[in-house]
């Protein structure tokens, strides 16, 4: 699948800020950008850092006034569809050093809090399919309703109130699944027909060696899913980090498809 990516971003810094901007997509086996453009006015420099554990990349810079910043990529996507059902829990003690991480809790997925209801909920079954049915429960227990949280809003504020967006969701599952002792990192991503357009935020949960993309509101199709980073909670995957204020005039994002399979 091919996909096409824009982004625009305006907005008025209220003071000079430093500024953290991550917007490009990854470059990742199974999702390599052709041609991509990033254009940002009323900044100072650009330096270029690598996001988590190497996934992506981040630009520091510092604004003042008016800000714009316009991204535009071609992305080819080649994931195959994988059934993550019988995939193996690995146990925690053979854990590569790199992902036990995202075992422990984080500022907006406290996992510790959690083991009691995973253990009684959730009980058994070493496989994929405890993570798919903790997916299940968020999205037949929780309501999805835009403006029903905020910045502060943790997985246990979500638990306790039943509603949220799609980075509430995946902060719970995150916390569900490092409960039952599966890592799991959050990574924002474009998404081909999420509508509204929008940044989106789901899950890579760790099973058989390897990393696996799980959507927890199920609002778009994992084959149409770009990443532009990983982290351990929302913290680590903004795709806007702003040291100071800012007022926010106006953001659009368009993804669409233009041929490849």
């Amino acid at each position: 699948m091919r996909l096409q990516i824009d982004t625009d971003l305006r907005y008025s810094m209220v003071e000079p800020v430093d500024l953290l901007l991550a917007v490009e997509v990854a470059r990742m086996a199974d999702q390599s950008p052709v041609d991509e453009r990033l254009i940002v006015d009323g900044i100072g420099p650009l330096r270029a850092i690598d996001g988590e554990d190497g996934i992506g990349r981040r630009q520091w810079m510092r604004a003042e006034g008016d800000f714009h910043a316009r991204y535009q990529a071609v992305v080819n996507v080649e994931r195959r569809p994988v059934t993550i059902d019988e995939l193996p829990i690995t146990p925690r003690r053979d854990l590569p050093p790199r992902v036990i991480p995202y075992l422990w809790p984080s500022r907006y997925c406290e996992a510790d809090r959690f083991e009691a209801f995973v253990e009684r909920e959730f009980p058994g079954d070493n496989h994929g399919r405890k993570i798919l049915a903790m997916a299940r429960w968020i999205r037949e227990h929780l309501d999805y309703c835009p403006g029903s949280t905020d910045a502060r809003t943790t997985a246990v504020d979500v638990f306790v109130s039943r509603q949220g967006v799609c980075r509430d969701f995946a902060h719970l599952l995150a916390s569900l699944a490092r409960a039952a002792g599966v890592p799991a990192r959050l990574a924002s991503a474009y998404a081909w027909q999420l509508d509204p357009p929008d940044f989106h935020a789901v899950v890579e949960v760790w099973l058989a060696g390897d990393w696996y993309l799980v959507d927890p509101t199920e609002l778009a199709p994992l084959d149409g899913l770009v990443r532009i980073a990983v982290g351990r909670d929302a913290t680590d995957i903004a795709f806007m980090t702003i040291f100071g204020a800012a007022d926010l005039i106006e953001q659009t994002i368009r993804v669409e498809r233009i041929g490849g399979d």
